[in-house]
C-alpha cells in the first residue's frame, strides 16, 4: 500500500500521479480514501484512485505537491507564536522560506489551495508569509494589494462617522 499512487486532478483536468503518502498530507484526500474504504472493503488496494480538485489550478497544484513531497523528507519546524522575528528565514527552514517567495497571486492561491485541501502545515506557512507581506502596510496599500475599493457610498460614510464619533 506504501507504493500506491493517487491521481490528483486540477481544475483544468490536468492529472498528477502522486505517491499516496504524499497525497495523504491533505485531509481532503485522506477523507476521500476513508469514505471509499468504507464502501469497498474488498477493493484491490493497488488500484489507483483519482481525486478531483476543482478549486485548485494546475500550477498551484504542482506547488502543493512540491511542498508535500519535500515535507516527507524534512518536516517544517512548527511556527512558534508569538512570532520572534519578522522575516521568514528566521522562522522556518531555508527551503520553506524560499518556497513561499513567489508572486503575490500565487501566494494567495496557495493559501486557498492549502485551505481547500486541508493541509495544515502548508496553510500555516502561507498565512505566515501573507502576514509578513502585509505587516506595516498602510490601509491604502492593503486596499491596493487586495483590490478593495476605498470609496464608500454616502450612507456607508455617514454610518462610519456615527460609529466612530468621539464622545464629547
Amino acid at each position: 500500500m506504501e507504493d500506491a499512487i493517487v491521481k490528483l486532478t486540477s481544475k483544468e483536468g490536468e492529472t498528477f500521479d502522486v505517491p499516496r503518502k504524499v497525497a495523504m498530507m491533505s485531509k481532503l484526500v485522506k477523507d476521500t480514501f476513508s469514505d471509499d474504504d468504507d464502501e469497498d472493503d474488498e477493493e484491490d488496494e493497488t488500484e489507483v484512485k483519482e481525486v478531483p480538485l476543482p478549486n485548485v489550478t494546475a500550477p498551484v497544484l504542482k506547488k502543493v505537491i512540491e511542498y508535500c513531497t519535500h515535507y516527507q523528507d524534512e518536516e517544517m519546524t512548527p511556527i512558534q507564536t508569538p512570532l520572534k522575528s519578522g522575516t521568514l528565514d528566521e522562522l522556518v527552514q531555508a527551503w520553506y522560506a524560499n518556497f513561499v517567495k513567489v508572486d503575490r497571486n500565487m501566494l494567495f492561491d496557495l493559501v486557498a489551495a492549502a485551505n481547500f485541501m486541508d493541509i495544515k502545515p502548508l496553510l500555516d506557512l502561507t498565512c505566515l508569509a501573507v502576514s509578513i507581506l502585509i505587516k506595516g502596510k498602510s490601509a491604502q496599500e492593503l486596499r491596493q494589494m487586495f483590490n478593495i475599493s476605498a470609496e464608500l457610498s454616502p450612507e456607508e460614510q455617514a454610518e462610519a462617522q456615527r460609529e466612530n464619533a468621539v464622545a464629547e
